[in-house]
Protein backbone atom coordinates (compact mmCIF):
# COMPACT_ATOMS: atom_id res chain seq x y z
CA UNK A 1 0.00 0.00 0.00
CA UNK A 2 3.14 2.17 0.21
CA UNK A 3 2.29 5.65 -1.23
CA UNK A 4 -0.88 5.10 -2.29
CA UNK A 5 -3.15 7.20 -0.12
CA UNK A 6 -2.22 10.75 1.24
CA UNK A 7 -0.46 10.66 4.53
CA UNK A 8 -3.71 11.59 6.20
CA UNK A 9 -5.42 8.34 5.40
CA UNK A 10 -2.28 6.18 5.68
CA UNK A 11 -2.37 6.94 9.28
CA UNK A 12 -5.95 5.09 9.57
CA UNK A 13 -5.76 2.90 6.91
CA UNK A 14 -1.84 1.98 6.26
CA UNK A 15 0.01 -1.03 7.00
CA UNK A 16 -1.95 -3.87 8.09
CA UNK A 17 -5.20 -2.71 8.15
CA UNK A 18 -8.01 -4.82 10.32
CA UNK A 19 -8.33 -8.38 10.90
CA UNK A 20 -8.86 -11.40 7.56
CA UNK A 21 -10.04 -13.51 9.87
CA UNK A 22 -13.12 -11.97 11.73
CA UNK A 23 -13.42 -8.61 9.80
CA UNK A 24 -13.07 -6.95 12.71
CA UNK A 25 -11.98 -2.88 11.81
CA UNK A 26 -9.20 -2.90 14.52
CA UNK A 27 -6.30 -4.95 14.55
CA UNK A 28 -6.86 -7.46 17.50
CA UNK A 29 -4.46 -7.44 20.20
CA UNK A 30 -2.95 -10.99 19.88
CA UNK A 31 -2.43 -11.57 23.44
CA UNK A 32 -0.29 -14.64 23.45
CA UNK A 33 3.99 -15.36 24.20
CA UNK A 34 3.53 -18.58 22.06
CA UNK A 35 1.84 -20.22 19.21
CA UNK A 36 0.99 -23.45 18.66
CA UNK A 37 2.67 -25.46 16.19
CA UNK A 38 0.73 -28.22 13.67
CA UNK A 39 3.72 -30.09 13.79
CA UNK A 40 7.60 -30.19 13.74
CA UNK A 41 8.60 -27.45 11.28
CA UNK A 42 5.13 -26.16 10.58
CA UNK A 43 4.06 -23.42 11.70
CA UNK A 44 1.28 -20.57 10.90
CA UNK A 45 4.13 -17.89 10.45
CA UNK A 46 4.33 -16.82 14.21
CA UNK A 47 6.49 -18.59 16.65
CA UNK A 48 7.43 -16.67 20.03
CA UNK A 49 6.27 -13.04 20.62
CA UNK A 50 9.60 -11.88 21.12
CA UNK A 51 10.85 -12.65 17.50
CA UNK A 52 6.96 -12.14 15.94
CA UNK A 53 3.43 -11.30 17.08
CA UNK A 54 0.78 -9.92 14.58
CA UNK A 55 -0.17 -6.91 16.41
CA UNK A 56 3.77 -5.46 16.57
CA UNK A 57 4.01 -6.71 12.93
CA UNK A 58 0.95 -4.43 12.07
CA UNK A 59 2.31 -1.47 13.77
CA UNK A 60 5.70 -2.32 12.13
CA UNK A 61 3.90 -2.22 8.70
CA UNK A 62 2.26 0.90 9.41
CA UNK A 63 5.16 3.24 10.73
CA UNK A 64 7.51 1.38 7.31
CA UNK A 65 4.22 2.93 5.41
CA UNK A 66 4.38 6.25 6.84
CA UNK A 67 7.73 6.88 6.37
CA UNK A 68 8.31 5.54 3.27
CA UNK A 69 10.66 2.89 3.81
CA UNK A 70 11.57 -1.04 3.32
CA UNK A 71 10.85 -2.00 6.64
CA UNK A 72 9.55 -0.75 10.69
CA UNK A 73 11.01 -2.19 14.36
CA UNK A 74 8.93 -1.65 17.50
CA UNK A 75 10.74 -1.56 20.55
CA UNK A 76 9.89 -0.74 24.21
CA UNK A 77 11.03 2.25 24.90
CA UNK A 78 12.48 5.05 21.80
CA UNK A 79 16.22 4.52 23.85
CA UNK A 80 15.48 0.60 23.53
CA UNK A 81 15.49 1.52 19.52
CA UNK A 82 18.30 3.89 19.72
CA UNK A 83 20.27 1.23 21.44
CA UNK A 84 19.19 -1.21 19.07
CA UNK A 85 20.48 0.57 16.11
CA UNK A 86 23.40 1.73 18.09
CA UNK A 87 24.42 -2.41 18.45
CA UNK A 88 24.73 -2.06 14.52
CA UNK A 89 28.07 -0.87 14.91
CA UNK A 90 31.16 -2.16 16.31
CA UNK A 91 34.22 -1.81 17.95
CA UNK A 92 36.91 0.88 17.38
CA UNK A 93 33.79 2.80 15.14
CA UNK A 94 32.59 6.56 15.93
CA UNK A 95 29.28 8.01 15.73
CA UNK A 96 28.85 11.99 15.52
CA UNK A 97 25.80 13.28 16.90
CA UNK A 98 24.35 16.61 16.85
CA UNK A 99 25.33 20.00 19.46
CA UNK A 100 21.97 19.11 21.08
CA UNK A 101 20.10 15.83 21.13
CA UNK A 102 18.26 14.20 23.71
CA UNK A 103 19.67 13.79 27.16
CA UNK A 104 19.14 9.83 26.85
CA UNK A 105 20.99 9.33 23.59
CA UNK A 106 24.50 11.15 25.03
CA UNK A 107 23.97 8.87 27.81
CA UNK A 108 24.00 5.87 26.29
CA UNK A 109 26.98 6.57 24.16
CA UNK A 110 29.09 8.16 26.73
CA UNK A 111 27.91 5.67 29.51
CA UNK A 112 26.82 2.37 27.73
CA UNK A 113 28.88 1.87 24.16
CA UNK A 114 31.95 3.07 24.92
CA UNK A 115 32.48 0.47 26.98
CA UNK A 116 32.13 -1.65 23.85
CA UNK A 117 35.15 0.84 21.80
CA UNK A 118 32.17 2.69 20.33
CA UNK A 119 33.14 6.47 20.90
CA UNK A 120 30.91 9.77 19.91
CA UNK A 121 31.67 13.04 18.97
CA UNK A 122 29.09 16.28 19.04
CA UNK A 123 29.32 18.65 16.36
CA UNK A 124 27.32 21.53 14.64
CA UNK A 125 25.73 19.51 12.06
CA UNK A 126 23.99 22.92 10.56
CA UNK A 127 28.15 23.70 9.17
CA UNK A 128 28.10 21.19 6.88
CA UNK A 129 31.48 22.19 5.29
CA UNK A 130 32.90 21.79 9.04
CA UNK A 131 31.08 18.56 9.51
CA UNK A 132 32.83 17.19 6.81
CA UNK A 133 36.23 17.83 7.91
CA UNK A 134 35.50 15.73 10.89
CA UNK A 135 34.85 12.61 8.93
CA UNK A 136 37.82 10.26 9.86
CA UNK A 137 37.63 6.95 8.31
CA UNK A 138 36.42 5.29 12.63
CA UNK A 139 33.11 7.69 11.68
CA UNK A 140 30.30 5.18 10.72
CA UNK A 141 27.38 7.38 11.03
CA UNK A 142 26.27 10.58 11.68
CA UNK A 143 22.98 10.86 14.28
CA UNK A 144 20.67 13.87 14.47
CA UNK A 145 17.77 15.28 15.13
CA UNK A 146 15.83 18.05 13.73
CA UNK A 147 14.58 20.20 14.67
CA UNK A 148 16.80 18.72 17.59
CA UNK A 149 16.13 18.84 21.70
CA UNK A 150 15.59 20.96 23.53
CA UNK A 151 16.90 24.38 21.43
CA UNK A 152 14.92 23.41 18.09
CA UNK A 153 17.97 23.77 15.91
CA UNK A 154 17.86 22.79 11.91
CA UNK A 155 19.82 20.52 10.14
CA UNK A 156 19.62 20.20 6.89
CA UNK A 157 18.66 16.72 6.33
CA UNK A 158 18.94 16.13 2.37
CA UNK A 159 22.88 17.41 2.50
CA UNK A 160 23.29 14.98 5.76
CA UNK A 161 22.33 12.08 3.71
CA UNK A 162 24.07 13.42 0.53
CA UNK A 163 27.76 13.65 2.80
CA UNK A 164 26.91 10.40 4.37
CA UNK A 165 26.30 8.83 1.18
CA UNK A 166 29.68 10.39 -0.27
CA UNK A 167 31.62 8.70 2.57
CA UNK A 168 29.96 5.40 2.36
CA UNK A 169 28.74 5.63 6.36
CA UNK A 170 24.86 5.93 7.86
CA UNK A 171 22.57 8.91 8.22
CA UNK A 172 20.35 8.39 11.37
CA UNK A 173 17.58 11.03 12.12
CA UNK A 174 15.74 10.92 15.05
CA UNK A 175 12.34 12.58 14.00
CA UNK A 176 10.29 12.35 17.31
CA UNK A 177 9.19 15.97 17.26
CA UNK A 178 8.53 16.04 13.85
CA UNK A 179 6.89 12.49 13.11
CA UNK A 180 5.93 11.71 9.44
CA UNK A 181 2.92 13.89 9.44
CA UNK A 182 5.39 17.03 9.55
CA UNK A 183 8.83 15.56 8.12
CA UNK A 184 9.88 12.31 6.06
CA UNK A 185 13.75 12.00 6.36
CA UNK A 186 13.79 9.01 4.21
CA UNK A 187 12.71 11.09 1.38
CA UNK A 188 15.66 13.03 1.54
CA UNK A 189 17.51 9.91 1.57
CA UNK A 190 18.22 9.23 4.90
CA UNK A 191 19.13 5.92 6.08
CA UNK A 192 17.74 5.06 9.68
CA UNK A 193 14.48 7.16 11.02
CA UNK A 194 14.08 6.88 14.37
CA UNK A 195 11.35 7.90 16.82
CA UNK A 196 10.38 7.99 20.59
CA UNK A 197 6.39 7.08 19.82
CA UNK A 198 6.09 7.29 23.38
CA UNK A 199 5.63 11.45 22.70
CA UNK A 200 3.49 12.43 19.75
CA UNK A 201 2.75 9.16 17.72
CA UNK A 202 1.07 7.62 21.39
CA UNK A 203 0.12 11.22 21.79
CA UNK A 204 -1.92 10.70 25.30
CA UNK A 205 1.23 10.11 27.40
CA UNK A 206 -0.32 6.44 28.21
CA UNK A 207 2.60 4.39 26.53
CA UNK A 208 6.45 4.12 26.48
CA UNK A 209 7.43 2.70 23.04
CA UNK A 210 10.18 3.26 20.64
CA UNK A 211 10.19 2.54 16.79
CA UNK A 212 12.82 2.63 13.65
CA UNK A 213 12.39 2.52 10.39
CA UNK A 214 14.81 1.72 7.53
CA UNK A 215 15.38 1.91 3.86
CA UNK A 216 17.79 -0.87 3.03
CA UNK A 217 17.16 -4.51 2.98
CA UNK A 218 19.91 -5.77 4.23
CA UNK A 219 19.87 -3.02 7.51
CA UNK A 220 16.46 -4.42 7.62
CA UNK A 221 18.16 -8.15 8.25
CA UNK A 222 20.80 -7.05 10.20
CA UNK A 223 18.20 -4.62 12.48
CA UNK A 224 15.48 -8.01 12.89
CA UNK A 225 18.60 -10.18 14.01
CA UNK A 226 19.55 -7.19 17.18
CA UNK A 227 16.16 -7.33 18.14
CA UNK A 228 14.79 -10.52 18.16
CA UNK A 229 18.47 -11.26 19.83
CA UNK A 230 18.53 -8.52 22.08
CA UNK A 231 14.80 -8.84 22.69
CA UNK A 232 13.86 -5.24 23.84
CA UNK A 233 10.57 -5.97 22.11
CA UNK A 234 7.01 -3.68 22.15
CA UNK A 235 4.24 -5.71 23.55
CA UNK A 236 0.86 -6.61 21.98
CA UNK A 237 -1.03 -4.57 24.18
CA UNK A 238 0.82 -1.12 23.65
CA UNK A 239 1.37 -2.12 19.68
CA UNK A 240 -2.44 -1.95 20.13
CA UNK A 241 -2.64 1.50 21.53
CA UNK A 242 0.05 2.75 19.33
CA UNK A 243 -1.49 1.88 16.33
CA UNK A 244 -4.72 3.88 17.47
CA UNK A 245 -2.97 6.56 18.46
CA UNK A 246 -0.99 7.20 14.69
CA UNK A 247 -4.88 7.03 13.51
CA UNK A 248 -5.46 10.59 15.51
CA UNK A 249 -1.63 11.95 14.66
CA UNK A 250 -3.20 14.15 12.12
CA UNK A 251 -6.25 16.08 13.30
CA UNK A 252 -3.81 16.22 16.59
CA UNK A 253 -0.82 17.53 15.10
CA UNK A 254 -2.93 20.44 13.44
CA UNK A 255 -4.32 21.75 16.88
CA UNK A 256 -0.48 21.22 18.25
CA UNK A 257 1.20 23.27 15.51
CA UNK A 258 -1.98 25.77 15.25
CA UNK A 259 -1.42 26.24 18.89
CA UNK A 260 2.23 26.51 18.85
CA UNK A 261 2.73 29.08 16.37
CA UNK A 262 0.45 31.30 17.69
CA UNK A 263 2.31 30.46 21.78
CA UNK A 264 5.96 31.26 19.68
CA UNK A 265 4.52 34.17 18.45
CA UNK A 266 3.10 35.44 21.80
CA UNK A 267 6.51 34.66 23.58
CA UNK A 268 8.51 36.13 21.14
CA UNK A 269 6.97 39.55 21.83
CA UNK A 270 6.97 39.05 25.63
CA UNK A 271 8.62 41.78 26.90
CA UNK A 272 10.10 39.56 29.93
CA UNK A 273 11.02 37.07 27.08
CA UNK A 274 14.90 37.23 26.00
CA UNK A 275 14.67 34.59 23.08
CA UNK A 276 12.20 32.02 21.48
CA UNK A 277 13.53 28.78 20.00
CA UNK A 278 10.80 28.23 17.51
CA UNK A 279 11.48 26.97 13.56
CA UNK A 280 8.58 28.27 12.15
CA UNK A 281 9.26 31.90 13.37
CA UNK A 282 11.09 33.74 10.18
CA UNK A 283 14.17 34.85 10.96
CA UNK A 284 14.76 32.11 13.39
CA UNK A 285 17.85 29.30 12.63
CA UNK A 286 17.45 27.11 9.92
CA UNK A 287 13.34 28.86 9.08
CA UNK A 288 13.97 28.70 4.85
CA UNK A 289 15.68 24.82 5.90
CA UNK A 290 12.84 23.65 7.37
CA UNK A 291 10.44 24.52 5.50
CA UNK A 292 12.17 22.97 2.62
CA UNK A 293 11.61 19.86 4.67
CA UNK A 294 9.29 20.00 6.90
CA UNK A 295 5.49 20.55 6.57
CA UNK A 296 6.01 23.39 9.48
CA UNK A 297 7.64 24.31 12.99
CA UNK A 298 6.34 21.70 14.61
CA UNK A 299 4.86 22.23 18.00
CA UNK A 300 7.94 22.32 20.97
CA UNK A 301 8.71 25.75 21.78
CA UNK A 302 12.17 26.41 24.15
CA UNK A 303 12.46 29.95 25.37
CA UNK A 304 14.68 32.24 27.75
CA UNK A 305 13.56 34.70 30.45
CA UNK A 306 15.32 37.84 31.05
CA UNK A 307 17.65 37.39 34.42
CA UNK A 308 15.16 39.48 36.76
CA UNK A 309 12.55 36.59 36.54
CA UNK A 310 12.71 33.71 38.79
CA UNK A 311 12.62 30.72 36.71
CA UNK A 312 11.57 28.26 39.79
CA UNK A 313 8.69 30.42 40.81
CA UNK A 314 7.65 30.45 37.15
CA UNK A 315 7.25 26.94 37.09
CA UNK A 316 5.82 26.69 40.34
CA UNK A 317 3.28 28.96 39.27
CA UNK A 318 1.66 27.17 36.23
CA UNK A 319 -1.49 25.90 36.75
CA UNK A 320 -2.58 24.40 33.39
CA UNK A 321 0.36 23.36 31.90
CA UNK A 322 1.92 20.32 33.95
CA UNK A 323 5.69 20.65 35.23
CA UNK A 324 6.99 17.12 33.58
CA UNK A 325 9.03 14.77 31.36
CA UNK A 326 8.47 13.91 27.93
CA UNK A 327 6.46 15.47 25.32
CA UNK A 328 3.83 15.38 22.52
CA UNK A 329 0.66 14.29 24.43
CA UNK A 330 -2.63 16.31 24.10
CA UNK A 331 -1.83 18.13 27.32
CA UNK A 332 0.52 20.76 27.48
CA UNK A 333 4.08 20.06 29.15
CA UNK A 334 6.87 22.17 30.33
CA UNK A 335 10.17 20.85 31.50
CA UNK A 336 13.82 22.55 31.93
CA UNK A 337 16.26 20.67 30.14
CA UNK A 338 19.46 20.96 32.36
CA UNK A 339 17.73 19.60 35.37
CA UNK A 340 15.31 17.14 33.62
CA UNK A 341 15.89 15.51 30.04
CA UNK A 342 19.12 17.15 29.92
CA UNK A 343 20.80 16.42 32.83
CA UNK A 344 22.86 13.59 32.35
CA UNK A 345 24.76 16.23 29.61
CA UNK A 346 28.41 17.59 31.84
CA UNK A 347 27.23 21.19 32.55
CA UNK A 348 30.57 22.57 30.76
CA UNK A 349 28.87 20.50 27.91
CA UNK A 350 25.62 22.07 28.07
CA UNK A 351 26.90 25.52 28.52
CA UNK A 352 29.14 24.99 24.96
CA UNK A 353 26.06 24.18 22.98
CA UNK A 354 23.56 26.53 24.37
CA UNK A 355 21.47 24.51 26.97
CA UNK A 356 21.44 27.20 29.28
CA UNK A 357 19.76 26.58 33.27
CA UNK A 358 17.65 29.47 32.06
CA UNK A 359 16.30 27.32 28.62
CA UNK A 360 12.41 26.49 29.41
CA UNK A 361 10.81 23.64 26.53
CA UNK A 362 7.60 23.56 26.70
CA UNK A 363 5.60 20.97 24.87
CA UNK A 364 2.10 22.86 23.05
CA UNK A 365 -0.65 20.33 23.59
CA UNK A 366 -4.44 20.92 22.14
CA UNK A 367 -6.24 23.00 24.89
CA UNK A 368 -7.81 26.24 24.42
CA UNK A 369 -4.77 28.31 23.01
CA UNK A 370 -6.33 31.68 25.20
CA UNK A 371 -5.90 29.38 28.47
CA UNK A 372 -2.28 28.46 27.27
CA UNK A 373 -1.60 31.84 26.87
CA UNK A 374 -3.04 33.25 29.92
CA UNK A 375 -0.94 30.27 31.90
CA UNK A 376 1.64 31.46 30.76
CA UNK A 377 1.35 34.90 31.13
CA UNK A 378 0.47 34.72 34.63
CA UNK A 379 3.15 32.82 35.48
CA UNK A 380 5.57 34.67 34.16
CA UNK A 381 4.09 37.99 36.49
CA UNK A 382 4.48 36.21 39.17
CA UNK A 383 7.97 35.36 38.43
CA UNK A 384 9.19 38.69 38.37
CA UNK A 385 11.43 39.91 41.00
CA UNK A 386 9.72 42.49 43.30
Amino acid sequence: MLNKYKIESALIHGGIYGDQQTGAVNVPIYQTSTFEQRGLGQNTGWEYSRTGNPTRAALEALIAELEHGKAGFAFSSGMAAIAAVLSLFHSGDRVIISSNVYGGTFRVLDKIFKNFGISYSIEDTTDLAALEQKLTPEVKAILVESPANPLLTVTDLKAIAGIAKKYGILSIVDNTFMTPYLQRPIELGVDIVLHSATKYLGGHSDLVAGLAVVNDEELAQRLAFIQNATGGVLGPFDSFLLIRGIKTLGVRLDRHVENAEKAAEHLQNHRAVKKVYYPGLPGAQGFEINKRQAKNGGAMVSFELYEKYNIKRFFSSLKLIALAESLGGVESLVCHPASMTHASIPYEVRQKVGITDGLIRLSIGIENISDLLMDLDQAIAESEAR
